[in-house]
């Protein structure tokens, strides 16, 4: 077996032609190529003079080959003799999870959901006595056309050595079920929690654990946290025993968090005159053209030989639905116009017999609705878990109306919820008079995410059970940059509470350290009168 240096242009075996190389490692590219006997793209994995584990790669290609699970990508073809080895694989689109996560991490359900369904794939794999061994957010891609993929099952591993040594060799059960867990973990973080080769920031950690993902975000639940912890960690908890293999993964995450369903792949039409190839695909992002209309397909009036393969009916049959069509649309418009005449008669009428007595409407402005600007006389920290003052001094600056000064909470280690010794802290604006709420607008830092909720009170004595005293009246919201809390309720009183809770932003160039800030606060609503 021998190999060569693959340049764009190359063609193997006549008919696999390279474009673009996609990526490389120690020994090996692969390139993205066009297999010009179908017509379709392609992925096409080559290797340098020497690299010594072609054999590695070629059985696990030769394995992969064999699944026919369409969520995981397929391996069309092998060459391991001859003057070159290469491996033709299924060109994967769309979007990796590294991809999805560019803007944050993902909503729980779709999170829960396509892990879930990776896992579904991998299981069977598994059944067929086959493992991946090396997933990263890079091997797990949503594609338009068609949902979940999972690339590079077992031939990953072999071109890195993983699959040789170590504990992907001593169970690869558990191997996949950890990095399915982390896939979860970065999906519903934007973390990676381990080494991190995965091109994401690597999760918090303290004493060498990753944080939870609760710990790191509050939107994730304690039931998908304890099944992410089960699977990562190889640990028992609350809910069971550690997880072991992935379909018992699946099994658990399904019943915490039933997956979402995800978007129906787009649909293959079949080509008329008796043919059975595809709508024409763009070679290189594999995808059908799109129609003007988004919700159709569009199809071209004539195949390839210049014969029309739409439907043709006879001639008498089209004339008598034209017939009965243009029936139905005289009728149909007659008796609107009757309609339309009547309501018009009846409305006049009114009109005239009502007009002198009838008040115009009257509608009340948006201005009032939202209420008014109200200002705020003083502000404090309110730190009723703890003996520091959350810097105090600087609390003034959240309500100067300048967004370019903030206030800010102390500086937490390790643990995103206030380094793990309580569960929140506020900011408590005095409003010098009794007011009724209708907004209250936060500006938080830009990095994702603040947990906040607000109270409305009438008094600012701190006790760990203040909270008791004060009415919430918008409920928890985790955000970042300017939001908006709409309150609808009736409570009245003159100090409003910011309760800080959950889980704390992380500092910029800080890594293990979490504080949130406040650059200003805008509260609307309406004084009560006779109120002290």
């Amino acid at each position: 077996m021998s190999t060569y240096t693959s340049e764009p242009g190359t063609r193997l075996a006549g008919r696999y032609r390279l474009v673009d190389q996609v990526a490389a490692g120690s020994g090996w590219t692969m390139w993205k190529g066009l297999d010009e006997t179908l017509a379709r793209p392609v992925s096409v994995l080559t290797f340098a003079p020497g690299f010594p584990r072609i054999a590695q790669v070629v059985t696990a290609a030769r394995a992969a080959s064999r699944l026919t699970d369409p969520r995981l990508a397929q391996v069309f073809d092998v060459e391991d003799g001859g003057d070159q080895a290469y491996v033709v694989l299924e060109w994967v689109g769309g979007e990796s999870l590294t991809d999805l996560l560019a803007d944050g991490a993902l909503d729980p359900a779709r999170a829960c959901a396509l892990v879930c369904d990776a896992a579904r794939a991998l299981a069977g794999a598994h059944a067929a006595g086959q493992a991946h061994l090396r997933l990263t957010p890079e091997s797990l891609r949503w594609t338009r056309s068609s949902g979940v993929k999972i690339s590079g099952l077992g031939i990953d591993a072999a071109l890195a050595g993983a699959a040789l040594t170590g504990a992907a060799a001593s169970d690869p059960a558990v191997t996949d079920t950890r990095d399915l867990a982390a896939l979860l973990y970065a999906a519903l973080t934007g973390y990676w929690p381990g080494n991190s080769h995965s091109g994401l920031p690597p999760a918090p950690v303290t004493d060498g654990v990753p944080c939870t993902p609760r710990q790191v975000t509050a939107d994730v639940s304690p039931a998908v946290d304890g099944v992410v912890c089960r699977a990562l960690l190889q640990r028992a908890g609350r809910q069971g025993p550690p997880i072991l293999t992935p379909g018992a993964f699946a099994d658990a995450l399904a019943s915490v968090a039933p997956p979402v369903p995800l978007p129906e792949p787009a649909p293959s039409m079949p080509r008329g005159g008796g043919r059975h190839d595809y709508p024409d695909r763009d070679p290189y992002s594999g995808y059908p053209p799109q129609p003007d209309d988004p919700g159709s397909w569009a199809l071209p009036d004539q195949d390839r030989d210049g014969a029309s393969y739409r439907r043709r009916y006879p001639a008498s049959e089209r004339s008598a639905a034209s017939r009965a069509v243009i029936t139905l649309v005289i009728v149909l418009v007659l008796a609107a116009v009757a309609a339309t005449a009547w309501v018009i008669s009846g409305s006049l009428h009114k009109s005239a017999a009502g007009q002198a007595r009838k008040p115009a409407p009257t509608r009340a402005s948006s201005a009032h609705s939202a209420g008014t600007v109200q200002r705020p006389v003083g502000v404090t920290t309110f730190n009723i878990f703890g003996t520091d003052n959350e810097d105090l001094a600087q609390a003034r600056l959240a309500i100067d109306n300048n967004p370019g000064t903030y206030w800010g909470t102390d500086t937490y280690k390790n643990y995103p919820k206030f380094g793990n010794l309580k569960p929140g802290t506020g900011l408590i604006i005095e409003m010098g008079k009794r007011v009724r709420l209708s907004q209250v607008q936060v500006q938080f830092g830009t990095v994702c995410c603040t947990t906040a909720e607000i109270y409305l009170g009438n008094n600012d004595t701190m006790s760990k059970t203040a909270l008791h005293h004060f009415t919430l009246v918008a409920g928890l919201a985790t955000t970042s940059g300017v939001h908006t809390f709409t309150i609808d309720s009736n409570a009245t009183g003159q100090y409003v509470l910011i309760w800080l809770t959950g889980s704390l932003p992380p500092v910029p160039g800080s890594p293990g350290t979490y504080q949130a800030r406040i650059y200003n606060v805008v509260i609307r609503g309406t004084a009560v009168s006779g109120a002290a």
